[in-house]
This record gives structure tokens, C-alpha cells and sequence, in this order.
């Protein structure tokens, strides 16, 4: 080890150094740009790269590392592969959870998938939504970490506290000489007043949820402290499938697990639980507010992305999508505009944004989900006009992009080319479609669209029929498994 601020020679490294990414959860606070069906970690609200992009990066530069191991949901499985590889990262696996049960099993999936790759794996755990603006000091303190990890202690960073936030949880330390301290206590989200003293003392750090350990010790821990947690979770990996570049966990064993965090799970147990101090400029941006305060903001106080003008506007967060968002007069608020839905709240409600949600969905519409736009693994789909019997799409197809051979009971469509060149099946003709020119899909008829070019294929869809809905789909073939009804 080179000194106790954090560097280490990356020889004193003696196995593979895996990094797993949970990029699980719906990131509902961030709505109505996160969704559900395209959560927070999928976003690019910090930079050019989004946030799975950058905690990719991040990782990949610890000393040691070898590709990471991502566990998501099924229904992100695409967007995750595609953003991951557009970095140029080939991951180690990508483990689909066929329902969230917190990190305890997540990691747990993780940790077995890595004892596969290296019996002596160390695995450096994040998730795939957080920000961090120092990422060279992070790396030096992973390192740091990685070294204590081999020496069977389970560490996990504290983030030192610079205010007394009441949506974090707490770590409170033990007695000990440093670079890392025994863990003596995990702490909820407190009230102000007992967060005040935890700032105050110096012994209370911020929870990051992002921790490192030897999967083996992990594995024992687990074994010894949560044993129903790792026999569901052994169950549902050995009962996995290779699908594509996925693994698929077994959906009947992987339920039977309860949903627990690694905190309650192990870390508030375990006798060999450390916390590192670290100081990197992170957030978990897990509100508008917290957002607003990890961006750069102008002379009046503002946050301002995308088409937006303001006139006595003040200390606010305004984000455009699609349109121009005007303000006036505004102070301390949160607007935020896209496609098909617009917040607006005082900054100090915005932990209320997550109640907003739960009420929409139970209404029964689809924005609590969905976007307007529906991102597929052969490119997107924009809803852009419906009306009795009909609704019109703009489809968008990647260079090389093949949607399913399918058909539909209710509908027919027109399709227009509007840029790029399509190869279209229908029934038993293959025919070429160039820009300007269309044509027809009956009701019942099977069908295809391809881009065999290598600029991105835009087509202008008018359905017309008795149902309209996205489960009218029989797939008869299907480049990306989705063969079958669709859900």
C-alpha cells in the first residue's frame, strides 16, 4: 500500500477485480423523465453520457478490473446492453432479474456468476445511478478498498457529510486509526435535528450503497447471516438460461426470495463490515432538488436544459424536451417539459413528485411507465397523433435494425418512407421501399420492416382498425427472443 489518503500499487491487486452494476429501480422522484420503463440510470442528465454510461467508465478504470457483471431488469435489457457497448465494454454477463428483490439477492446473483469467471474474485458493487465528479479519487479509494477486501473484511463507502440531509441514511463509525473504520452502527433517513448532530460529530457519513468484497466471503456471509436469501438465489442462477448476450434467472425459484437490502441482510451483522471515508463530489440524485444542486447554475441561480427562455426567474431547475418552456416571475421552482407531460413543483415538494406518481399509475394511464417515445432493441417508436380508429407513429430504425415477422388481428397500416431505404415483407413478397414511396399492410397480413443501409430508416405508421393496442402482436420470428404474443 502506497499511503493511508487512498493509493495503492495496483501489484498489491492479487485477483480479478469485478465490477458489478445494479441498474435496477424505477426512479420515480425524476419523473417525468424517469419512468419506468426507462428509469433514471438510462438518462443523460449530468453530461453527454448517461449515468450508466459514466458508472461503466468509472469502474473500468480501477486497477485490476476486468469487465463488470450488470444486473437489470428484463424489460431494460436492450437499452442497457446498447448504452454499455457504445462505450466499447463487451460486459462479463448482463443478469436479467425476472423481478426486483433488492441488492442482498441482486449482488448475491452477481457474486455466483462471478466465482464462475475467478474462484478469488473481488467485487467492487455500485449502482448504476449515482453521481461522482472526483472519479480519479474514487478509483484510488476502491483501490484501497479492494486491498482491505482481500484481507476478508466486507467494506463499504461513507460519504462524508457537508449537510445534514435527511433523504440519506447514515454509517456511523467505530473506533479505529484509519484509511477504513469498523462499522458501529447503520442509521435510517433521521430527522433535521438528529442529523445536525451527526454532521456536527465527524463519526456519522452518508450511506452510499455502494460496497466491496470477495464474492466467496460475501457468498459466506450470506450463508451464515440471510441463508434463505443465498438457497432461492443458488436455485435461481443454476436454473438459468443463456439468451442472446443476457442470463436469464429462473422466474419460479427467483420469487420465492424475499426482498431484503445488503445492509439488513449482512452489513448490519457481519463482524467484518468497514466503512471508507470518501469525498468525491457524489450524489445519488435521487430528487429534482438533488439534480439541481449537482449541475452548474447561471448568475440568477438557474438550471436551464434544453429550449428555454426565462425573464425574472430565479433559483430554478427548467428542462425542455420538445418545445419552448417560458417562465416569469418564478422562484425555486421545478419545471420540466417532455413529449406528453409537464411537472411543475416548489423545489421544497419535490420528495412529493413519488406520491404524484403512484397516482397516476393507479388511475390506470400509462405515463407513470412509458414515454411517448418507446425505445426497442432495433430503434424507437413515437406516438405522435391518435384519434377514434387510428393513431399515427413516426418508427425510427438503426442502420441494420429488423423488426419481428409479425401480424395483427385489429389492424391494418400504411407505412411511408420519409428517410433512408427499407427492405418491407409482406406475406411472400420482399420488396425495397426508398423515401417518398409507400405502402399497405392489411389486417392479418404478415410483415416485416428492415434497414439495410446505414443511415437511420424514419417511417410515418398510420394504424387503422377496431384495437389499437401494443399486445396485438403475433411474432413469428424475432432477431431479439421476443418470439411469441407480445406483453
Amino acid at each position: 500500500m502506497r499511503s493511508a489518503e487512498g493509493r495503492i500499487y495496483s501489484d498489491q491487486i492479487m485477483s480479478n477485480v469485478i465490477p458489478v452494476i445494479l441498474s435496477g429501480g424505477a426512479g420515480t422522484r425524476l419523473w417525468p423523465l424517469s419512468r419506468e420503463m426507462y428509469p433514471k440510470q438510462l438518462l443523460s442528465l449530468t453530461g453527454e453520457q448517461t449515468m450508466l454510461q459514466d458508472t461503466a467508465l468509472r469502474l473500468a478504470a480501477i486497477a485490476g478490473a476486468i469487465p463488470p457483471i450488470v444486473v437489470c431488469n428484463e424489460a431494460h435489457r436492450f437499452t442497457v446492453a446498447e448504452q454499455i457497448h457504445a462505450q466499447g465494454i463487451q460486459p462479463s454477463a448482463i443478469l436479467l432479474e425476472p423481478s426486483g428483490r433488492n441488492t442482498a439477492p441482486a449482488v448475491a446473483l452477481a457474486a455466483l456468476k462471478a466465482l464462475k469467471i475467478d474462484p478469488n474474485a473481488t467485487l467492487v458493487v455500485a449502482p448504476a445511478d449515482h453521481v461522482i465528479r472526483d472519479a480519479g479519487k474514487f478509483q484510488q479509494a476502491a483501490e484501497v478498498a479492494v486491498a482491505l477486501a482481500q484481507g476478508d473484511k466486507l467494506v463499504t463507502f461513507g460519504i462524508v457529510a457537508h449537510a445534514p440531509e435527511t433523504g440519506y441514511g447514515y454509517i456511523r463509525r467505530g473506533e479505529g486509526a484509519g484509511p477504513a473504520y469498523p462499522v458501529a452502527q447503520f442509521i435510517e433517513k433521521p430527522p433535521l435535528d438528529l442529523a445536525l448532530q451527526y454532521v456536527a460529530s465527524g463519526d456519522y457519513y452518508w450511506n452510499s450503497g455502494m460496497f466491496v468484497f470477495k464474492a466467496s466471503r460475501y457468498l459466506s456471509e450470506l450463508s451464515s447471516l440471510a441463508p434463505d436469501i443465498l438457497a432461492a438465489c443458488t436455485a435461481a442462477f443454476q436454473a438459468a438460461k443463456t439468451d442472446l448476450d443476457f442470463v436469464r434467472i429462473d422466474k419460479a425459484e427467483f420469487t420465492k426470495c424475499r426482498s431484503e437490502s445488503i445492509d439488513y441482510a449482512v452489513m448490519e451483522k457481519t463482524q467484518d463490515a468497514l466503512v471508507l471515508p470518501l469525498d468525491v463530489g457524489w450524489s445519488d440524485v435521487g430528487s429534482w432538488s438533488s439534480l439541481f444542486d449537482v449541475l452548474p447554475a447561471d448568475e440568477e441561480g438557474n438550471v436551464l436544459q434544453g429550449d428555454v427562455m426565462v425573464h425574472d426567474t430565479h433559483d430554478c431547475y427548467v428542462h425542455s424536451t420538445s418545445r419552448l418552456v417560458a417562465t416569469v416571475g418564478m422562484q425555486d421552482h421545478i419545471i420540466v417539459e417532455t413529449k406528453d407531460a409537464i411537472l411543475v413543483a416548489p423545489k421544497d415538494r419535490v420528495q412529493d413528485v413519488k406520491d404524484l406518481v403512484a397516482k397516476i399509475k393507479k388511475s390506470g394511464r400509462t405515463e407513470s411507465a412509458l414515454h411517448r417515445e418507446v425505445f426497442r432493441p432495433w430503434g424507437s417508436y413515437d406516438s405522435i397523433d391518435n384519434g377514434e380508429r387510428f393513431q399515427v407513429k413516426r418508427l425510427s430504425v438503426k442502420p441494420g435494425g429488423v423488426l419481428s415477422l409479425q401480424m395483427h388481428h385489429h389492424r391494418a397500416e400504411h407505412w411511408i418512407v420519409v428517410q433512408g431505404a427499407a427492405r418491407i415483407t409482406r406475406n411472400d413478397e420482399v420488396f425495397l421501399l426508398a423515401e417518398n414511396e409507400s405502402t399497405y399492410i392489411p389486417v392479418g397480413a404478415t410483415h416485416r420492416i428492415e434497414n439495410p443501409g446505414k443511415v437511420p430508416l424514419h417511417i410515418i405508421e398510420v394504424q387503422s382498425g377496431s384495437y389499437l393496442g401494443e399486445d396485438d402482436i403475433v411474432r413469428f420470428e424475432d432477431n431479439y427472443g421476443r418470439k411469441g404474443t407480445n406483453t
